[in-house]
């Protein structure tokens, strides 16, 4: 990748990354819990991934959103966990340039992919639940696949921007990333050049996909929650919400780590800095590992796929 510089002198090829600079005497133990928690996360999507796939009883639009959802656990934890964990093992810190603006690329996109499924997601108990009748003929596999489309060129298209502006600037002096991974501040921090802008864009872009995605999702929630307490059956209530508890779980895992996240960031000079960094890494994991775990606990169906599978092996 090509990096425009306003100067004649030789760039740097590629970075280094410090993972935990006030803390690196325990990163071998911290490893430990993370490759256990990478482990499980790709073995539990894998897993629902596959059951999916072979139970014709889950070939339905909700069960191919999960899919997606999965998909974009496996690659987010993949863009990530591996370096760092090389990082820590093997004392890889070098990263080229390509591969540190790309992985802040796949950062950005698909973090903002996975809320956008979760909105989706969130229609999707909408109108089971507020329009069952009319379900069949909203969610269908076309639907999923219209869906799937705008998830990813909505997503895909207006974070490119972020690693593109970073790329550009002119990194004339240290290039030493004071983090496990390449995310935009701590990368565009390195260059000579005002980057003012790249925090605009970034800001704006994160807050405009996310907020929009929790307004929906919020929106969604309420008009649910206004039908079933309409709901005088006895247990229908229970019910129809215990349909919705496995997607509450997620987005409140997926939001909380997030808002600690960004509460974090905004207050990194009340606290070590090596806090934001462990809690950027873990919500690239928590979220993975526990999301195909909640939906195997607490779905029927699921869970009796699952149970198939894992006799046929």
């Amino acid at each position: 990748m090509a990096l425009i510089g306003n100067s004649s002198s030789p760039l740097p090829s590629e970075f280094f990354l410090i993972c935990f600079p006030g803390y690196q005497s325990w990163q071998h133990w911290l490893s430990l819990p993370l490759s256990l928690l990478f482990l499980l996360a790709m073995g539990a999507n894998a897993t629902l991934l596959l059951t999916i796939r072979l139970e014709a009883s889950l070939h339905e639009p909700m069960y191919y959103l999960l899919s997606v959802l999965s998909l974009l656990d496996i690659v987010l934890c993949i863009t990530v966990i591996p370096k760092v964990l090389a990082i820590f093992w093997f004392d890889l810190r070098p990263i080229s340039f390509p591969a540190c603006f790309l992985q802040m690329y796949i950062m950005n996109s698909f973090l903002t992919m996975e809320s956008c499924t979760f909105t989706v997601m969130a229609y999707d108990r909408y109108v089971a639940i507020c329009k069952p009748l009319r379900y069949p003929a909203i969610i269908t596999n076309q639907f999923v696949v219209k869906a799937t489309i705008f998830i990813v060129a909505r997503n895909a298209l207006l974070t490119a921007p972020i690693p593109l502006l970073s790329a550009q600037l002119h990194y004339c002096g240290d290039n030493t990333i004071k983090n496990c991974i390449c995310t935009n501040l701590s990368v565009s921090i390195l260059s000579c050049d005002d980057i003012t802008f790249n925090r605009i864009y970034q800001f704006v872009t994160g807050w405009t996909l996310l907020g929009s995605d929790l307004i929906l999702i919020i929106l969604s929630y309420s008009f649910i929650l206004r039908v079933v307490l309409r709901i005088k059956a006895e247990g229908a209530t229970a019910k129809a919400l215990s349909t919705c508890g496995s997607h509450l779980i997620l987005i409140l895992f997926f939001s909380t780590i997030l808002l600690v996240l960004v509460i974090t960031n905004v207050a990194r000079k009340r606290i070590p800095h090596d806090v934001p960094i462990l809690l950027n890494i873990l919500h690239h994991l928590i979220p993975p590992a526990m999301n195909p775990i909640v939906y195997g606990v607490r779905t029927k169906e699921i869970k009796q796929g699952i149970q198939k599978l894992l006799r046929r092996l």
